[in-house]
C-alpha cells in the first residue's frame, strides 16, 4: 500500500507519515491526525487555551517543528464535546504541512 510522509511546510523536515494517520477531520477545521511523529516535532509544556475558531475554550499544547521552529499543531489536553475523541492525538494544521 502506498505511504506518504507529512512534512513542514518551513522546512521540509518528515513530521509523521500515512502509516501513523488515525483520523482525517470532518467539518473544515483543517487538521490532520496522527498516533505519532518523528523528533522533529516538540511541544510546549505550557498549555495554551483557544480563545477563538474551532479551538475556542480548549486547553492545548502547541507543536512546532524543531528544525525550523514553524507551528505546525497542537495536542488537545481538554476539549468540547465535539472534540473530545481528539485529546492526546497529534493534530497538524494542513496548511503547515506538505
Amino acid at each position: 500500500e502506498p505511504c506518504a510522509v507529512f512534512q513542514c511546510r518551513g522546512c521540509w523536515a518528515v513530521l509523521s507519515d500515512s502509516l501513523q494517520l488515525c483520523a482525517h477531520e470532518e467539518g473544515g477545521l483543517g487538521f490532520l491526525v496522527c498516533y505519532r511523529v518523528t523528533d522533529y516535532v516538540i511541544w510546549e509544556d505550557s498549555l495554551t487555551i483557544g480563545l477563538e475558531g474551532a479551538l475556542l475554550g480548549c486547553a492545548y499544547n502547541t507543536l512546532t517543528c524543531q528544525s525550523c521552529g514553524l507551528t505546525v499543531g497542537f495536542i488537545l489536553y481538554s476539549a468540547s464535546r465535539d472534540l473530545a475523541y481528539l485529546r492526546g492525538f497529534f493534530c497538524f494544521f494542513k496548511d503547515s504541512i506538505l
